[in-house]
């Protein structure tokens, strides 16, 4: 608000004693104070309120208006309930500086100038805001032009004076504001992250309030398209919005606002309008969404092929698809690996491949890059229960086999297990495993193989996140993938067929209860719960396949047959 709009207000029974020319300043604040120097609590654009009781005589006046002019306030307002009137040597020390000053009457106090300045400078700047947000918004939904989130960053800090940041939800940051020096630590990115997580799953009412150290935070979901949006009647019909088992399908993909400022007493403007901000940088996730929808269907397609044992000439066909996608202006064809990955709940779901799929692609991102673009040579396509990664690695030279390039199961981890662990303490885990690197279409079925069983191993360790390379697999896995096609058919038909012709014939179920049992470890009672049986039919079923097999199951040598078996089927 301008200095001029307080004159207009006869309730701040304001009288002006000096500064006409100066009346078109902006006001940005308000404080109240008696010290001598009052400077530390000043930071420019203030009205500033004073009862003189820091003037004992007139020598007094002179170094406190120059204190007020070289901290930039906009106007000094002096009571006149102590004194009676103004004192002539403040006016002549505010007029030799060109401070605007006021004189207020004893009759009005200075909470209510207070009050009122603040409601105007908030709406005021609120109102701007939004108009701004709302112009944002069209022409981000339009195209590009707009700027991207960092834009709407740069105009919360500078018409709000709130500095904001937009993270994944591993704690990457994915825009920030450009003067926001010194940014969020790699600590205090992964502690909002986490904490965000753990609201979020748990279903806790948003904005999310967070202290790290002697700084509060306030997180803001992030909702795509498809999600619940800002609601007409406000932001609290929005607070509980999230929470279920719809969280859990975005949990592990949505974008947060961290703005450093505690969100507890904004009045409903404020949050609307910081909701509304939210639902602006969500078009530009939906964008990144939308982009890689292209690279998903590639990598489905190859995964696809693989599984269902196609031709490497067909395999190599859609890699060299694939490759000017995924690493445009590469020459040579690349070298591929492939990760694995799933996301397990505590309650048994296991239609969780979307949710691993998202969130593959956030940790296979560089966790030092920012912006959303650093994801676009990542394909990964999802099953029901998993999700599989295609990762592109430049080709090696030729006398490096390439074991050792590409990515590591360890460093997926580094940055993003802290946030994980705590976001899914209690609900879920997350588990990964990370293939050697393959240079022709015939080694991606052995990397597919070797980064399911390195999932395997990771999943039989204690943590909420864990991951494993193929450095670890036991020997035979390694040689699985070079078993000639004959020796496959013929040691899984004769282990596997007389059940096949068993469930054929009789519609029954054996093949996916000995998968499910040795998945299991052999535990009765987990395998069990995983199909939904009672722990006798489970034993029945598995007494018919030792039946038809002549093997036995509670031997080591003979699950470890039929373990072979299944994965070279």
């Amino acid at each position: 608000m301008r200095l001029r709009a307080l004159l207009d207000t006869d309730a701040l029974g304001l009288k002006l004693l000096g500064g006409e020319g100066e009346l078109d300043r902006t006001v940005r604040g308000v404080m109240t104070t008696d010290l001598r120097d009052p400077s530390r609590y000043l930071s420019g654009g203030e009205l500033v309120l004073t009862g003189l009781a820091w003037r004992r005589d007139a020598a007094d006046s002179e170094p406190f208006v120059r204190i007020l002019v070289q901290a930039q306030v906009a106007a000094l307002a002096a009571g006149e309930a102590e004194l009676g009137s103004v004192p002539e040597d403040l006016v002549v020390a505010c007029a030799r500086h060109r401070l605007p000053l006021f004189a207020v009457h004893e009759s009005v106090a200075f909470a209510t100038i207070t009050e009122h300045v603040v409601r105007q400078v908030s709406g005021e700047r609120a109102g701007d805001l939004a108009a701004v947000v709302d112009r944002h918004r069209r022409m981000m939904t339009s195209g590009p032009a707009g700027g991207g989130p960092d834009v709407v960053l740069d105009l919360l800090g500078s018409d709000l004076d709130l500095r904001a940041w937009v993270l994944s939800p591993t704690g990457r940051q994915v825009a920030g504001p450009k003067d926001a020096e010194p940014g969020l630590t790699a600590e205090v990115r992964a502690k909002l992250a986490a904490e965000h997580l753990a609201a979020t799953r748990t279903g806790r009412r948003a904005p999310h309030r967070v202290a790290v150290g002697a700084t509060t935070y306030s997180l803001f979901p992030v909702r795509g398209r498809g999600q619940s949006p800002v609601p007409p009647q406000g932001a609290r019909a929005l607070q509980g919005a999230g929470a279920g088992r719809d969280a859990r399908e975005t949990v592990l993909s949505d974008w947060l606002l961290a703005v450093e400022a505690d969100a507890g007493d904004w009045a409903e403007e404020r949050l609307d309008l910081l909701y509304g901000v939210t639902q602006l940088i969500a078009v530009e996730r939906d964008r990144r969404d939308a982009a890689r929808t292209v690279r998903r269907r590639l990598a489905q397609e190859v995964l696809e092929l693989v599984q269902t044992g196609a031709a490497p000439a067909e395999i190599a066909a859609r890699l060299r698809v694939a490759a000017p996608v995924l690493l445009p202006g590469l020459g040579a064809a690349p070298h591929w690996q492939v990760v694995v990955a799933r996301v397990e709940w505590a309650d048994g779901d296991e239609q969780t491949g979307r949710v691993a799929q998202t969130l593959l692609e956030e940790m296979l991102v560089d966790p030092h890059a920012t912006g959303p673009e650093q994801s676009d040579r990542i394909a990964v396509a999802h099953t029901g229960e998993e999700a599989v990664a295609l990762v592109p690695l430049p080709a090696v030279s030729s006398e490096h086999d390439g074991s050792e390039a590409g990515v590591l199961a360890e460093t997926l981890l580094e940055s993003v297990r802290e946030p994980l662990s705590a976001g899914l303490d209690g609900d879920g885990r997350v588990t990964l495993g990370v293939s050697a690197a393959v240079h022709s279409a015939e080694g991606l079925r052995g990397a597919l193989e070797e980064a399911r069983h390195a999932r395997r191993v990771a999943a039989a360790r204690p943590g909420r996140v864990c991951a494993a390379g193929h450095q670890e697999l036991a020997s035979h896995v390694l040689l699985l993938p070079f078993v000639p096609d004959d020796v496959r058919r013929a040691f899984t038909a004769r282990l596997l067929d007389p059940l096949r012709d068993y469930d054929r014939r009789h519609r029954a179920e054996l093949i996916p209860t000995l998968e499910a049992f040795l998945d299991s470890d052999g535990s009765w009672t987990r395998c069990a719960n995983r199909l939904h049986l009672h722990v006798n039919t489970l034993r029945y079923r598995v007494g018919r396949i030792e039946q038809l097999t002549g093997r036995d199951l509670s031997r080591l040598e003979d699950k470890l047959d039929f373990f072979l078996a299944l994965r070279m089927s």
